[in-house]
């Protein structure tokens, strides 16, 4: 019998976060979830309780505010303290301008979410697993950064160091037995394209038009698989693309 884990996942309100809370709802882990929208955040977690009879605890936060993510934490008590699983999902792109005019507002919105606030949270989750001896941290990259695409520069530039940090992590966390894992997806059907063209919904829907992207589904699936496996068993890295998308930029899509 698979043991029941508590799961932490940030960015749950939408996309990726949200089809990952579900699956593991489903299965009967407790769920810690967070998110900056709390209308959205108590919505899913009543849908979850109800709908699968498990314990489920809110954190509503700024992901980019060290002090939100600090004190939230903080707030945990008894066994939500025993975090197993830390999902680092919230994540965006904004803007798709080339690097002489870039808006400054986009590249520190993107800077501050996928790498500063992945590093905040790690950074207090972590001696958390350490004093237990053990935990599993699972970032959520991007084909983004493994390879680079025009007018993508900074944000290629966040999951490049999503992919570097995942490294460190693995190095640092090795001697206290936690485990670290990248998932990296290709094109995947959520919101991330309204909110990269602030909320252009049909040049957002034209990124998708023509092939099947994957869906969140398929990303969460990977995150449980991973998070399930037996504990001397390491998924490092685990890149994940629709079959239509050969690399960044190139898709094989019907007219």
């Amino acid at each position: 019998m698979l043991m029941k884990k508590t799961i932490l996942i940030t960015g749950a309100t939408a996309g990726i976060g949200k089809a990952t809370a579900e699956l593991f709802a489903q299965y009967g882990h407790r769920l810690i979830i967070t998110g900056r929208r709390a209308d959205r955040l108590h919505t899913l977690a009543d849908e979850l309780r109800n709908k699968y009879g498990i314990e489920v605890l809110t954190l509503n936060f700024d992901i980019r505010n060290n002090e939100e993510v600090e004190q939230s934490i903080a707030s945990l008590n008894g066994s939500w303290k025993n975090i197993d699983v830390l999902v680092n999902n919230a994540g965006l792109a904004v803007g798709l301008n080339p690097i002489q005019s870039g808006v400054l507002e986009d590249w520190e919105r993107m800077i501050d979410t996928n790498i500063k606030g992945l590093l905040y949270i790690t950074r207090v989750v972590a001696p958390m697993m350490i004093e237990r001896g053990k935990g599993h941290i699972i970032n959520i990259g991007s084909i983004a950064g493994r390879e680079t695409y025009p007018n993508g520069n900074v944000y290629c530039a966040t999951k490049y160091a999503v992919d570097s940090l995942s490294k460190g992590m693995r190095m640092d966390l090795l001697p206290h037995g936690i485990k670290v894992s990248q998932i990296a997806p290709g094109a995947v059907e959520t919101e991330f394209s309204v909110v990269r063209f602030k909320g252009d919904q049909e040049r957002a829907d034209g990124v998708y038009k023509g092939y099947q992207p994957l869906s969140p589904e398929d990303i969460a699936g990977a995150v449980y698989y991973v998070a399930t496996l037996p504990p001397h068993i390491n998924i490092n890295d685990l890149l994940i693309m629709p079959t239509a998308q050969a690399s960044a930029g190139l898709f094989k899509k019907q007219l």
